[in-house]
């Protein structure tokens, strides 16, 4: 079935490499994905102080930028405090103070992912107050939708996103499933579907909202990270969407061209920074480190890159 997609180009914009190996890079390139979004998340366990804060944020926006330049994959990265740790609201105070920074940075393309979990009221203080970060810097928001009462915490988020006066076609409102994409299409969000082994959204089910719906403001993600995940998941919903015999410009919009354009609106994001990147060299180091450990190291010229 992945025969269908050869040529064909592919931008996750939700997933979470830091927690990925090489090897994820390496396979991702091969399956045509050139650009990848990751949005600063938790790490499985509660942080206790803000330096941890500093040192990840900085890590979205150095070693994993150059780890995946070392691949031929363009690395964005979307920056925020994650609803689960809002709700220590001592650290989240500190938080708060260093992230304007950070959101200024290079490579940035958004303020994320954001939103809530238990929509407890410090995830609604904190959600709030980022949003008005997002307004400042003209950032878009990427939005985490609640496992638990989504349609509920879902409709909420954007309620309160629209009474902060956001355009709606500045915010990606993610792990969307079959319950709550009318709502977010009709009040004229993106809809973004995290296709995830087991939970969220599955490829089929996927392939289906894009039959119904089509395929306007519709992305695809994978959010592959440190759980049980695929970080080829977007290539192979295309895959199968192809199979289902969706038309191939529907498969181009919901898998590249529309979270384009929802974060091209960062001014940190366009299609050329990919089209023309320049040669893997995986002798170039980072801090004194490179991603080999031994091996050969892969070496382009001009004339030999795939785009």
């Amino acid at each position: 079935m992945m025969e269908h997609i050869k040529g064909m180009k592919f931008f996750d914009s939700h997933i979470h490499m830091s927690s990925r190996t090489t090897d994820d890079y390496e396979r991702m390139a091969q399956a045509g994905i050139v650009a990848i979004i990751e949005p600063a998340f938790w790490m499985g366990q509660p942080r206790t102080e803000v330096g941890t804060f500093k040192d990840y944020f900085s890590s979205l926006i150095g070693w994993e930028r150059f780890r995946a330049s070392q691949f031929g994959i363009k690395h964005y990265c979307t920056i925020g405090l994650n609803s689960k740790e809002a709700n220590n609201e001592a650290l989240a105070e500190q938080v708060m103070e260093i992230l304007p920074m950070f959101v200024a940075k290079e490579g940035v393309v958004g303020v994320g992912e954001i939103g809530y979990d238990d929509q407890t009221p410090a995830e609604d203080k904190y959600f709030r107050a980022q949003l008005e970060l997002a307004k400042e810097m003209n950032l878009p928001v990427q939005v985490h939708t609640p496992h638990r009462d989504k349609k509920q915490g879902t409709i909420k988020s954007m309620e309160v996103i629209l009474e902060h006066g956001i355009d709606p076609g500045m915010v990606v409102i993610d792990h969307n499933n079959e319950e709550t994409v009318k709502d977010v299409l009709d009040r004229g969000f993106w809809a973004a579907f995290t296709i995830y082994p087991n939970t969220k959204m599955g490829n089929e089910r996927m392939a289906a909202v894009v039959q119904q719906y089509g395929p306007e403001r519709i992305i695809v993600d994978s959010s592959a990270d440190w759980g049980v995940s695929d970080p080829l998941s977007v290539p192979k919903t295309a895959a199968l969407m192809l199979d289902k015999g969706i038309p191939k410009d529907h498969v181009e919009k919901t898998c590249y061209y529309n979270p384009l354009e929802a974060y091209a609106q960062s001014g940190q994001l366009k299609e050329s920074d990919w089209l023309e990147r320049a040669p893997i060299d995986q002798r170039e180091m980072f801090s004194d480190n490179t991603v080999l450990r031994g091996q050969t190291p892969k070496i382009e010229n001009e004339s030999n890159i795939i785009r």
